[in-house]
């Protein structure tokens, strides 16, 4: 009975999530409708700015809280209605918001400590106990690992709370504030072009920044072994 206390906020987001990605909300965030309903919604946005940005942080939070994988659509959305300064702002408010929920629902699931460890977890634990915020940073900046699946591996791995939030607070604002900006393009790549895809972020010039930033953060552990 514990076990399953332990970890119903987890599967209450878990279904959270089903839910939303079964409901099609998501789909109303596509670049192809904002773009088709841009001046009514920014015209909204400029009436009610306050409830606006809450709602943005908000429907942000929950789809990084559920894991959702569609959640980009979200940030995209964001860029093309708020502009790169505010919707990076919002989309990281929100992003960091939802993590810290995933994040306190799955360390309270692992908390007895008995439960099974995966074995990608397994690997990644003795780097960690030795280099945490070089490994927590670049764990949060890599843009091929995904944010959900990387919040419960830092549970899992015992991160403290503040090396959580300093490491998704920065990462993950460096992460949103990429996709903002291609965000805030999209408009006029659409009108030009007819379609887009997310494609577009496997584009070396969103890649390369981010790894080269995800390098950076394992310089303290790549120049430790060269001393040795």
């Amino acid at each position: 009975m514990n076990r399953i206390k332990s970890f119903l906020p987890l599967l209450v987001l878990v279904a959270l999530g089903i839910a939303l990605l079964a409901s099609g909300a998501l789909s109303r965030f596509d670049p192809h409708h904002i773009a088709r309903e841009q001046e009514e919604l920014q015209a909204a946005i400029a009436a009610h700015p306050l409830s606006s940005a809450l709602a943005h942080v908000g429907l942000m939070a929950l789809a990084i809280a559920t894991g959702l994988p569609g959640a980009v659509v979200v940030v995209l959305a964001g860029g093309m209605l708020f502009g790169v300064v505010a919707g990076t702002a919002l989309s990281a408010l929100g992003t960091t918001l939802g993590a810290l929920v995933l994040f306190l629902a799955s360390r309270t699931a692992f908390a007895q400590g008995d439960t099974q460890v995966p074995a990608l977890v397994e690997k990644l634990r003795a780097g960690y106990q030795a280099h945490p915020v070089s490994y927590a940073l670049f764990l949060r900046l890599v843009p091929f690992f995904p944010f959900g699946g990387i919040t419960v591996a830092l549970a899992w791995l015992g991160c403290p709370l503040w090396l959580f939030l300093l490491a998704t607070a920065s990462g993950g604002t460096v992460m949103v504030g990429f996709e903002t900006a291609l965000g805030a393009g999209l408009t006029e790549t659409i009108a030009r072009e007819g379609t887009v895809s997310l494609n577009l972020f496997a584009h070396r010039s969103v890649v390369l920044p981010l790894l080269g930033m995800a390098l950076l953060a394992l310089a303290p552990i790549l120049l430790g072994r060269l001393r040795r």
